[in-house]
């Protein structure tokens, strides 16, 4: 539930319900702060939820020499692997040499810098791979014979988003959905905030602003009256999502002519991801989806590498959206600065703003405990210090190579779901699935059922701890089972949520 208001003005009222938002919204509330969180649609309803899934260090931006994000994101890696076991795991990924790329070196030495400069305790090295003798080269043309393997790691991003604001609830933070800001201006040195609430239109008083409008952080900086600090460059990335091309546990990364890459991925059991694309996004935040170009470059990039090849009959899915990149005057989307800028205001201007230009998944946990820090000298109500590396998003309190054995024993306890099941609500709730799962002995204990192993109590449970409404915020959103169901199977769930 959401804690009941009262008429003492919050510490700091993030704008914005990304991965930055809800990361920093966490990092405050745990350190005493009063906070406030306000996001205009869902959870995660923009970029955080369309990422190409991984949480990596960027290999390709080795080559811009951006050695200090690569650094910091591999350093991230294992962290929050160790606080999110149950939606991000180890990935091993495929690098398929091509004559007329990079040369064999510069790959060696890239992956060598990759293993060590950040760090790596627990994930396995870069190895050489024939790809003739490796499982991994059964699918791919004949023509590609040499091939790296490395190690990255995997993300459910929107439930990522889900968990670190569900967390930063239950350490008394104010989450609110669906509330627009309408304005934001320094008064009586507070800030004092407008919105359009789903029950009327709202006011808000806060010492501090955070703006983690992402895309829409210049907007926000305007509505609040100051001038942004760094312009954005707003880049689309989109992804398509086809049956599977092949069948065991590797990723892949493809080189490209034009020196861009292209992962594809294995997903949700019978699908691959393949992504993604760095186009400038000139349109509207509301309506964000990829175009004919892109959907041709990803299915050519994919019927380079594979043997099978795909046309536009083959798309299960696709979805798009934009980064918000620090505008640093690169002439290629791809080449634009994946770092990020936390400008303040300065003390003489009154009650303290902070925006958040820039970043990505992986490094957003690193980027809320600086942003807390910045905040900090301004803020008495701030405390302690830095927690978000040790402790647990909620539902990964459990080692994280032992996710199998986790896995397991959840089957056991329940093994009228099956192994598939047991493994997606494993990888969804991790210990917290028997929150709803609770004594259910068979599927009849859990309620209607909807299809692809969705149950009325799983909907429950997404609507009463992690803010759920809509079938967008349950299928595509909470979860991924919207690939798996028939039309009229999530006309049903629509149906249920609107009843």
């Amino acid at each position: 539930m959401t804690p009941a208001p009262d008429n003492a003005p919050y510490d700091i009222a993030v704008i914005g319900g990304g991965v930055n938002g809800a990361g920093i919204a966490r990092d405050a509330a745990g350190r005493g702060a009063k906070v406030l969180l306000l996001e205009a649609r869902d959870l995660a309803s923009g970029t955080s939820s369309a990422s190409t899934k991984l949480v990596h260090g960027g290999l390709r931006y080795l080559e811009y020499y951006e050695f200090a994000l690569v650094r910091e994101a591999l350093q991230e890696r294992e962290k929050l692997w160790a606080i999110a076991p149950h939606i991000i795991w180890p990935m091993r990924f495929i690098l398929p040499h091509e004559d007329g790329q990079r040369p064999r070196w510069m790959l060696r030495a890239g992956l060598f810098l990759y293993d060590t400069i950040g760090g790596r305790r627990t994930l396995p090295g870069t190895a050489s791979v024939r790809l003739r003798q490796h499982e991994a080269g059964a699918p791919l043309e004949d023509r590609l014979t040499h091939a790296f393997e490395y190690s990255d790691l995997w993300v459910d991003d929107a439930r990522l988003v889900a968990l670190n604001a569900v967390d930063a609830r239950e350490r008394g933070a104010d989450i609110r959905l669906h509330t627009p800001v309408t304005s934001a201006r320094r008064e009586n040195g507070l800030w004092r905030i407008e919105t359009e609430g789903e029950h009327g239109d709202e006011t808000f008083t806060s010492r501090a602003i955070v703006n983690a409008g992402g895309p829409a952080a210049n907007d926000v900086d305007r509505l609040a009256g100051i001038t942004p600090a760094h312009g954005l460059r707003r880049v689309r990335g989109s992804h398509i999502v086809v049956p599977k091309l092949f069948d065991h546990p590797y990723a892949y990364l493809l080189q490209q002519p034009d020196t861009r890459i292209v992962f594809a991925i294995p997903y949700e059991n019978d699908f691959t991801l393949i992504g993604t694309t760095d186009a400038d996004h000139d349109g509207s935040l509301g309506d964000v989806h990829i175009d004919g170009e892109e959907t041709d470059y990803l299915i050519t990039a994919a019927n380079r590498a594979f043997e099978r090849d795909l046309t536009r009959d083959d798309i299960a899915w696709t979805y798009a959206g934009v980064r918000a990149l620090v505008d640093d005057g690169s002439g290629r989307p791809e080449a634009a600065t994946r770092g990020y800028k936390l400008p303040l205001s300065d003390e003489s201007e009154g009650a303290p703003i902070l925006s958040v230009y820039g970043g990505k998944i992986t490094s957003y946990r690193h980027l809320a405990e600086a942003a807390v820090d910045a905040l900090a000298p301004r803020l008495d109500a701030l405390k302690g210090g830095h927690w978000t590396a040790k402790a647990a998003l909620p539902g990964g309190d459990f080692a994280p190579t032992t996710q199998p054995e986790f896995i397991a024993d959840l089957h056991a306890r329940y093994p009228f779901l099956g192994l598939d099941q047991a493994t997606r609500i494993a990888r969804a709730y991790g210990t917290r699935a028997e929150w709803w799962l609770e004594d259910a002995t068979d599927w009849d204990d859990l309620g209607q059922r909807f299809g692809a192993g969705l149950t009325e109590a799983e909907i429950a449970y997404m609507q009463e701890a992690e803010w759920a409404r809509t079938a967008d915020d349950v299928l595509w959103r909470r979860s991924k089972l919207g690939l798996h169901m028939s039309d009229t199977q999530r006309a049903a769930v629509r149906a249920f949520l609107d009843g």
